[in-house]
């Protein structure tokens, strides 16, 4: 067996005989009660191209608007949930929440539809035009990183701003993570339930979706405190993989040099998933773009250090200046 990379922080079981990706980020392969979040969740759908988009708005204000494009591919928005930095950056702004097709409150896929990365980047210029936006400012986690530059490469006309947040590289295929250098003994309690999570085992694949969101901490507090409200682990396969194959096609980096709007590259110094390296190599990448590092973080600062994180975004979205109010 081959163990592919498949979403933020989680390594999915894959039999064919090449590794299909490197993907980016667990942290949503769960449903979690918002161990920090201030609001509940109030959102509502639209008609997308692909079908139900579900979003929710916080928030206020004249400012450009930020819209959260969270990791997976596979996940929906929930995760986003366990940090109150948000609810800092919604007191100027609205900050949108969204899930991407097929995930959580958005229609799941019918059978057939396609889910490649530009269904993705047409679903969220489809929210763009839904609020009525003219420009707005990403922020992407971990894969949502990856989907935020590609579609800034392709509407550039419509982003005032870039947040890459423990972003996924430019080139998707690039095997990025340290886990199994660093956590030999958590990857070694994963391999030993391959075998029962490749014959359909949910505890097994319960278990070995925890395993693999333990590595995304810096704070062993913090990673308790928020595996503590783990629910039901929740991920998309058939997404990831639609997504996973399509992707691997794909290499931003010559996209990078044409940006030409304010972007702001960060990166948790203990980032396992997504060495900080990458972080840095994208940061040298765009013109005139901010670095920032997170000493006591992971994967997640927006979790790990929600008070720093908020005001570093904060001073980065203050300095672009407000386009018309949509």
């Amino acid at each position: 067996m081959n163990v592919s990379r498949s979403g933020a922080g989680f390594s999915k079981i894959n039999t064919r005989p090449f590794n299909l990706c490197v993907c980016f980020f667990v942290a949503s392969l769960f449903v979690v009660a918002p161990a920090h979040a201030t609001q509940a969740e109030n959102g509502t759908t639209f008609d997308g191209p692909g079908g139900k988009i579900y979003y929710e708005v916080i928030g206020s204000g004249k400012a450009i608007p930020l819209i959260l494009v969270n990791g997976g591919p596979g996940l929906d928005h929930l995760y986003l949930h366990t940090s109150t930095a948000w609810d800092v950056l919604a007191l100027n702004r609205r900050v949108i929440f969204y899930d991407q097709r097929g995930n959580g409150r958005s229609s799941p896929l019918k059978e057939g539809q396609s889910c490649t990365l530009a269904d993705q980047i047409d679903d969220l210029d489809a929210l763009r035009s839904h609020l009525g936006l003219e420009q707005m400012i990403l922020l992407g986690s971990s894969w949502g990183g990856f989907l935020s530059m590609a579609y800034a490469a392709r509407h550039p006309e419509h982003v005032a701003g870039l947040i890459l947040v423990d972003s996924a590289g430019p080139k998707w295929d690039e095997k990025s993570d340290l886990n199994d250098k660093v956590y030999p003994e958590v990857v070694e309690r994963k391999k030993n339930l391959e075998f029962a999570v490749e014959l359909g085992d949910k505890a097994a694949k319960n278990q070995y979706n925890r395993e693999d969101f333990s590595m995304l901490f810096y704070s062993p507090e913090k990673r308790d405190a928020v595996l503590a409200f783990l629910a039901t682990l929740k991920f998309n396969w058939e997404i990831n993989e639609a997504l996973s194959h399509d992707l691997a096609r794909f290499d931003l980096t010559p996209e990078l040099s044409k940006f030409r709007f304010p972007a702001l590259v960060i990166t948790g110094r203990f980032d396992m998933d997504v060495a900080p390296v990458f972080a840095y190599q994208m940061y040298r990448a765009i013109p005139g773009a901010q670095f920032t590092v997170f000493e006591k973080s992971g994967h997640l600062p927006f979790t790990e250090e929600p008070e720093a994180f908020a005001r570093r975004v904060e001073t980065f979205l203050s300095a672009i200046p407000s386009g018309p109010v949509n």
